[in-house]
């Protein structure tokens, strides 16, 4: 539920003058009324403006301290100059009040020292009330536009991953194509068109942060199918990737570099090259295994300079956006470079 009038003008000026109503009702709501017989003091309807009248006083102070004095002197460490301020500032009040004392109450005499002891308490709970109440304001701002900030990082960093993703993507498709020409291939024009709906997909669908599921299975799906192009029946592939439901959803790009990376380096001259790709979803949770042969003679010398960009990347995107929601695990054994990945997509 969005609560953004929360943040609107009106409202916080309706929640400044309901908390001060409520200050200046306790002193009436908490006092003990004398008994019936009790003779009223000629001077009552006197105590209850001064006291009133210089109540007002402390509503100018709590501004006045939380929007000039605390940022102003006490931000910029100017500590003397801001006691020096607050010192001033008792003695106008002070001064006021035995105006207001002298001028409404007639039938007693003015004690400065018994009204100082009586204003001090006062005036001090609005310095630090109004203080605390800058600083509190101020700390939401600053952690409202670090989170802004690291919101906008966030987006950038993917949109980032995402571009990497891509061209590495592209190349190996523009590979295949540069062979189905050299080949004069049938399949030359229906590849290119599926491509055009890659691309498609890839630069008009992507930018969300969520996508369907089942898009993002057809793209795997037209990925495969263009990969089978290439390596023919070179691979023993066996592929398994279900419908999704249409209310699942996922991050768009995230599966496709796990299946590019069983295709590069499980192809070529691997021996007796088999690719597994198994794909279902039980309980929104998606379970997802690549597995594919590899050479464990390959030397790092020999591979790609691109190698592993692609699942590092990976890797990094789903750091970034299931960080408490995906498990993933990378193991090569006898042979075999298994990916298995589980998903949370709720």
């Amino acid at each position: 539920m969005k609560m953004g009038w929360i943040n609107k003008s009106w409202v916080k000026v309706v929640f400044h003058v309901a908390a001060w109503i409520i200050v200046f009702s306790l002193p009436f709501l908490l006092r003990r009324y004398p008994a019936v017989d009790t003779p009223k003091d000629p001077d009552e309807r006197g105590f209850f403006l001064v006291n009133n009248l210089t109540a007002l006083l402390w509503i100018g102070v709590f501004y006045f301290n939380a929007y000039i004095l605390t940022p102003v002197f006490i931000y910029n460490k100017k500590y003397l100059y801001y006691f020096l301020i607050v010192l001033g500032l008792f003695v106008v009040i002070m001064t006021v009040h035995s105006w207001l004392f002298i001028s409404l109450i007639t039938g007693r005499g003015f004690l400065l020292s018994r009204s100082i002891g009586f204003n001090i308490p006062p005036f001090m709970l609005a310095i630090a009330v109004s203080t605390a109440y800058r600083m509190i304001i101020d700390k939401n701002k600053t952690d409202k536009l670090l989170q802004q900030k690291q919101e906008e990082n966030f987006k950038s960093e993917l949109s980032f991953l995402r571009s990497q993703v891509s061209p590495h993507f592209m190349f190996n498709v523009l590979n295949n194509i540069l062979a189905l020409a050299r080949l004069k291939s049938d399949q030359l024009e229906p590849t290119i068109f599926k491509l055009s709906t890659l691309m498609r997909y890839m630069l008009y669908e992507t930018d969300e942060e969520r996508v369907s599921l089942q898009k993002e299975i057809d793209y795997l799906n037209s990925y495969i199918d263009l990969q089978k192009q290439r390596v023919g029946g070179k691979v023993e592939l066996d592929v398994h990737i279900p419908q999704a439901e249409a209310y699942q959803e996922i991050a768009p790009m995230l599966l496709i570099p796990f299946i590019e990376n069983a295709f590069k380096h499980g192809t070529g001259h691997i021996k007796n090259a088999q690719i597994y790709i198994n794909m279902s979803v039980a309980h929104d949770t998606l379970n997802f295994v690549v597995r594919n042969r590899y050479d464990a003679s390959e030397t790092n010398e020999s591979k790609d300079r691109t190698s592993g960009i692609g699942l590092a990347n990976v890797m990094r995107r789903l750091n970034l956006l299931y960080k408490e929601k995906h498990d993933l695990l990378i193991t090569k054994e006898d042979g075999w470079f298994v990916v298995s990945l589980q998903i949370n997509l709720v």
